[in-house]
């Protein structure tokens, strides 16, 4: 049954800094090459949480620009149900009306230097859903998939929240790819949050000896051990570096995943690490953080190493979560309908009752 398509639909629109308003908007209309596309759910991010604060108030920098233009419909992890599209875009994506997608969160030229050498996620001139008025968001009851974006089919006997959570895991499972883990490594995770839970299942997924996740968070903390975290630490009450040495005889972490975007949890990594050990950073940090650069070089020789997005990481991110493997009904913890988006950013906001909040425009 093909959908009757409206002239106009409910969406958020950021106006600026805490000024988002749930308003009627035209629906939008697909060119060529594209696809119109029913959002059944998206994910609130922390970086949606910061572009609502306003990036300058966030980063305490008034010199910082904005991350989100004005008049944009925010959100960038989602997924929903083509509705139309031409013939040009279903022989592209192998799609067709009726299927569940998800779109990569990053609409790449294909022309920079980065998207000739694969590496897209790094397109110097790049779209972001969400963020870019070219590049409206899901908070909507529709948008559209540019012909430039990279689009994926889901199951449809999954729940639509389940299926955008696809967004935060691939950005997990590229950290994990980073750290290039190997069987007899000692993996250590810092943060239990939708990135951390599933750096977590990544890491457990490719084998090593053990899998350990730190946090504040009892009850995260048994989430995580859901996700495959063989050992929990507590950082409140017991002192990681220490509990590491110990079970590694002195020497410490092969592999560190940091996803708390906490100034604290970076010393903390470069403190459990062994020497020769890989420290990956993925969060995006509220301030400035200052450590004592020798530990990398004279010290340790620390392999460290940044990761930005999800490239390539999609259809594992996707066969992971239809594999029924993840305890997604904890994970995708807290569901609001669209016009309830101001309880779920402060939900977000608070942090500490929710792991991954959404919004279900339906």
């Amino acid at each position: 049954m093909v959908d009757r398509i409206p002239e106009t639909m409910p969406a958020v629109v950021c106006h600026g800094p805490e000024d988002y308003r749930l308003e009627q908007v035209p629906v939008p209309v697909p060119g060529r090459g594209e696809a119109l596309v029913r959002v059944e759910a998206v994910g609130i991010c922390a970086s949606d949480l910061k572009c609502y604060h306003g990036a300058a108030k966030f980063w305490g920098d008034e010199n910082r620009p904005a991350w989100a233009e004005t008049e944009v419909i925010p959100g960038h992890e989602f997924v929903g149900r083509v509705v139309s599209l031409d013939d040009e875009a279903a022989a592209r994506w192998n799609i067709a009306v009726g299927d569940r997608v998800v779109s990569e969160q990053i609409v790449p030229c294909w022309e920079c230097r980065y998207c000739r050498r694969g590496q897209y996620h790094m397109c110097q001139p790049h779209d972001l859903y969400g963020f870019k008025r070219r590049t409206p968001g899901a908070m909507a009851s529709y948008m559209v998939y540019p012909a430039e974006a990279l689009v994926h089919k889901v199951s449809s006997e999954i729940p639509a929240h389940h299926a955008a959570y696809a967004e935060p895991l691939s950005c997990a499972l590229h950290a994990v790819e980073r750290g290039q883990i190997l069987f007899e490594d000692v993996v250590v995770v810092a943060g239990c949050g939708p990135i951390g839970l599933g750096m977590i299942a990544g890491a457990r997924a490719k084998g090593p000896a053990h899998v350990i996740a730190l946090d504040m968070s009892d009850w995260k903390l048994e989430l995580a051990a859901k996700c495959g975290a063989d050992i929990t630490i507590n950082i409140a009450q017991q002192d990681p570096v220490a509990v590491v040495k110990e079970l590694t005889g002195g020497y410490g972490a092969d592999v560190y995943l940091e996803g708390t975007g906490h100034p604290s949890a970076v010393p903390q990594g470069l403190g459990l690490l062994r020497k020769c050990g890989r420290f990956v950073e993925y969060s995006v940090f509220g301030s400035d953080v200052t450590v004592d650069w020798s530990i990398i070089s004279d010290d340790k020789e620390l392999d460290v190493l940044g990761a930005h997005l999800g490239p390539h990481c999609w259809p594992a991110a996707i066969a992971m979560i239809e594999s029924g493997v993840l305890p997604m009904d904890e994970i995708c913890s807290h569901q609001y309908s669209l016009a309830q988006f101001q309880e779920g950013l402060d939900m977000v906001s608070r942090g500490d009752e929710s792991i991954k909040v959404s919004l279900l425009p339906e």
